[in-house]
Order: structure tokens, then C-alpha cells, then sequence
């Protein structure tokens, strides 16, 4: 009997879990996409506009000026060949655009009626990832 009752309130504390799981999972469903800048027109719009610039990297932003989709947030990435060869820009952009999700996962973080141009350093490379995470987390505040 006391192994019946044990096991009830397991099963009732597992499933309390799985509905706060499902919420997150909704939200995350919900999730904004990233979606780049296609003509040299709209670059040169938002490079116009605000911007704010760290030893990482720089960020330009504007007020959106196109009509997104619903949950799209339109930012690109940039690194210029200075920096280094294709391996070496490309591991950078993946980097940011990690974190990047990351801190769209953070609700309000980032304002999604903005179009946003990151423009990568050489520095960002060697940087450790949590500096960098929490650099453009105020990069962003400031931005807003």
C-alpha cells in the first residue's frame, strides 16, 4: 500500500513536469527566426541608423522598415575578408549568431522591431563565448 501512494505521487510530480515542459516548449515553438538583409538599399538604410560599437564587434540598427512575418527578426552579419580566411569569418558569425538565439530566448532582450547589421572584429574570435554573451546582452539594452 505505502508503495502504491509513493508511486501515485511520483507519477503526479512527473506529470506537473511535463505541463511546465510543454509551456516552454510552446514558447520556444513560438520562436523568432532570423532572417537576413538581401539588397545593398536596406544595408544602407540601417547603417544610418543607431549603432553602437564594442571591441567585438559593432551594432547598427533602425527601425523596421520592412514588413516581417510574424516571429522573424531581420539582422545580418557581416565580417570582412581582413579578418581572415573563409574558416575563421565563418566560425566568427556562427559564433554570434549563437548568441544571438541565445538572448532572443531571453523574452525582451531584443527589440524585434528593429533590423539589426553586426559587423564582426577580429577579436570576437579568440574571445571566450560568455564575455561576448553578455557584452551584446547590453549592447542591445543600450540599443533599445
Amino acid at each position: 500500500m505505502v508503495f502504491a501512494q509513493e508511486w501515485l505521487q511520483k507519477v503526479e510530480e512527473s506529470l506537473l513536469l511535463e505541463d511546465e515542459q510543454k509551456e516552454e516548449n510552446l514558447y520556444l515553438l513560438k520562436m523568432i527566426k532570423l532572417e537576413s538583409l538581401k539588397k545593398s538599399d536596406h544595408f544602407k538604410l540601417v547603417l544610418k541608423g543607431k549603432k553602437t560599437h564594442t571591441n567585438l564587434y559593432s551594432i547598427f540598427a533602425t527601425k523596421n522598415f520592412l514588413k516581417p512575418k510574424k516571429n522573424r527578426l531581420f539582422i545580418s552579419f557581416i565580417t570582412k575578408k581582413k579578418i581572415g580566411n573563409a574558416v575563421k569569418r565563418n566560425r566568427i558569425r556562427r559564433k554570434l549568431k549563437a548568441i544571438t538565439g541565445k538572448i532572443l530566448k531571453i523574452r525582451g532582450a531584443i527589440n524585434t522591431n528593429y533590423t539589426y547589421i553586426i559587423i564582426c572584429k577580429t577579436k570576437s574570435y579568440t574571445e571566450n563565448y560568455d564575455k561576448i554573451f553578455l557584452e551584446m546582452q547590453k549592447s542591445f539594452q543600450k540599443l533599445k
